[in-house]
């Protein structure tokens, strides 16, 4: 499995995402690999309407059916077609407290992807939690070009697999090349949480294709 984060480079805004999201819908149709776009609240509906595809959001908040005015519903989301959403990225980190809530109060079959940075995070407050998934990314090697979490951490990703099984896990951060997918996927991953790799390349479909090839070698 592969989540493509967009984030919120220019190039994912409107037309963008969508023509983006065809790369992810051609590629994985391609490599039988599942890829999904991780796009903004706002152009999922779009992009889901248009495609047809999975489709998750980078964010969503402990919002219930009350006054919540400029929060992100995760029921909300659920019922215009969103299959899930990341929580507590490195780049949109909440509250321990707030996570399990939110958790607690998703809808069923919303699936919930839980960014981790640390194994000392996987020890304290995320020791008990039960999301869809668990992704996880030191942030202090988030879009590096040289290290990767499989190159500088693999001894990390293999005791996160163990702790939390069977919840799958992705990793992220610096992931760009067939060995970074191999290394993980040998270590117990079930996929990979990518964005810079895909986002910032001339050919984004060319380094998907790449990186997705490497999950069946």
């Amino acid at each position: 499995m592969i989540l493509v984060n967009f984030k919120n480079y220019k190039q994912s805004f409107g037309q963008g995402a969508l023509n983006l999201a065809k790369i992810c819908k051609r590629v994985s149709e391609k490599t039988k690999v599942e890829i999904v776009p991780v796009v903004s609240a706002l152009d999922a509906v779009q992009i889901i309407k248009e495609l047809s595809m999975k489709v998750y959001i980078q964010h969503v908040d402990d919002c219930t059916e009350r006054t919540t005015t400029g929060f992100i519903s995760p029921i909300q989301a659920q019922e215009a077609g969103v299959s899930g959403s990341l929580i507590n990225h490195s780049e949109h980190q909440i509250k321990p407290g707030t996570v399990k809530s939110i958790l607690k109060n998703s809808p069923k079959n919303f699936e919930s992807i839980v960014c981790i940075k640390s194994f000392g995070q996987a020890e304290k407050w995320a020791k008990n939690i039960k999301p869809s998934m668990i992704a996880y990314e030191p942030s202090y090697l988030i879009g590096n070009k040289e290290k990767s979490v499989a190159t500088e951490k693999p001894e990390v990703i293999e005791k996160i697999v163990k702790k939390y099984a069977p919840i799958p896990i992705l990793v992220g951060a610096g992931i760009r090349s067939e060995e970074d997918v191999k290394v993980s996927l040998k270590l117990g991953a079930k996929g990979i949480l990518i964005s810079s790799a895909v986002m910032t390349s001339s050919d984004p479909e060319k380094e998907l294709i790449k990186l997705a090839t490497a999950f069946s070698v």
